[in-house]
């Protein structure tokens, strides 16, 4: 990849990060497979698509035991982020799935302060009031998608696990590196998953010719490329301007799915306003980083 020479260049970058993102929804949606099949496919074509990438450019892959065994683990963990996002898809709709999703801002304001042995922030917290006001919303407005709802709230939870060890991570290791280490163990972790439940046979059968395509985008563009995209775009932009513009993922996928499948994904007037609610506290939560920001910078 080359160096991104401006700023204007790299927030163009990152909209098309964000817009790949925001159809990954779509992807889940319209791939045939069961959410672990998908999500075991998707770890393995973006273990080799970095691994490719890190070949090509002659980039070291060399790394301690102790750092790949945590590598490893956050891979894990990101896996079952998936199963839960792409079995709330399949649960539910796109729409609903992506709406919840938004909550995961609020899991990381519980979970990073513990792992980055940081302080809680009270904004935050509160911010995390009006989200459960929204999710009482959804609820009360879909109960149908319950199940759809509770598996996205599960997908939000271990999202904010490995995203805040990865805040961790990228302050002492390459991207690159962090990203293959954690799709491979991801891939070992679906194989056994795979085998053991039965599902293995299912999982390597070759998948239908559309299928295979649209896998293909999933695991090299939307994760293996967008990951290591996206690290090189915070190297230019702000975080506030690089947060703002990746709370747009789910307004971009639910306006998506709202053009591709029309009817099938209008919901309820409560349920919007619920998702109103969750989607302001993303835009709120950036402001206010950015405020403290610029406070910091005056002392």
């Amino acid at each position: 990849m080359t160096t991104l020479t401006n700023k204007a260049e790299a927030l163009l970058l990152l909209h098309f990060i964000v817009f790949v993102w925001g159809f990954t929804g779509i992807l889940g949606q319209e791939i045939s497979l069961p959410a672990d099949s998908l999500v075991g496919w998707r770890v393995w074509i973006a273990a080799a698509g970095i691994g490719g990438y890190a070949l090509i450019a002659r980039k070291s892959l060399a790394a301690a035991p102790r750092d790949i065994v945590a590598f490893a683990s956050v891979g894990l963990i990101t896996a079952l982020h998936w199963i839960c996002f792409f079995a709330s898809i399949k649960a539910s709709n796109i729409s609903t799935a992506l709406s919840v999703l938004s909550t995961t801002s609020f899991f990381v304001a519980l979970v990073a302060p513990v792992i980055r042995k940081s302080r809680f922030l009270a904004y935050e917290l509160v911010l995390g009031i009006v989200v459960i006001a929204g999710l009482f919303l959804i609820f009360r407005f879909e109960p149908d998608y319950t199940s759809g709802i509770l598996l996205s709230l599960a997908a939000s939870f271990f999202a904010a696990l490995f995203s805040s060890f990865n805040s961790v991570f990228v302050a002492r290791h390459p991207p690159h590196k962090i990203a293959f280490y954690e799709m491979a163990g991801a891939a070992v972790g679906m194989t056994i998953w795979l085998v053991g439940s039965g599902s293995w046979n299912t999982s390597t059968e070759l998948p239908a010719t559309y299928d295979i395509l649209l896998l293909l985008i999933l695991g090299l563009v939307a994760t293996a490329y967008a990951f290591i995209a996206g690290i090189r775009v915070m190297q230019v932009l702000t975080p506030f301007t690089c947060a703002i513009t990746i709370n747009l993922e789910p307004v971009y996928t639910i306006l998506f799915a709202l053009f591709l499948y029309g009817e099938r994904e209008w919901m309820s007037t409560g349920f919007y306003l619920g998702a109103m609610l969750i989607l302001s506290t993303l835009f709120i939560n950036a402001w206010m980083k950015r405020r403290s920001e610029r406070s910091a910078a005056h002392f």
